[in-house]
């Protein structure tokens, strides 16, 4: 069995890494998707679905190095669901955290920030057939 899943959206805030106490890095962060559309009225409808994206290792450095709030990524990786009962209202709670295997630099905010070419995203060429 094999589960992946894909996630285009901007940061809510900046990366935070952290180390385990074996020494691995490991950086989280929030990534926002927003889907538009119009409801049956005509009225203008929104919304925004909240992903928990954590990196481990070489990746978890790049992402905190060249990650910031606003910044446009792609990832793709694991998703695991948790949910539980808030302690103050008791109403249900979830949240969607998502164990990045690759995370591809779109743009955002910081068009201008410079990516090393070795950690860009990769543009295809003219395909051959």
């Amino acid at each position: 069995m094999y589960q992946s899943t894909v996630v285009v959206g901007h940061l809510g805030r900046d990366p935070e890494m952290r180390y385990t106490p074996d020494g691995t890095p490991v950086t989280t962060f929030s990534i926002a998707t927003t889907r538009r559309w119009t409801n049956a009225d005509g009225q203008p409808q929104e919304k925004t679905t909240w992903f928990r994206v954590t990196a481990w290792r070489k990746l978890a450095e790049t992402c905190n190095q060249f990650l910031a709030k606003g910044r446009l990524v792609l990832v793709e990786g694991d998703i695991d669901v948790s949910t539980w009962n808030d302690k103050t209202t008791g109403e249900p709670r979830a949240m969607l955290e998502l164990r990045a295997r690759t995370v591809r630099f779109l743009g955002g905010r910081e068009e201008k920030a410079e990516v090393p070419e070795e950690i860009a995203p990769e543009v295809e060429e003219e395909l051959p057939f």
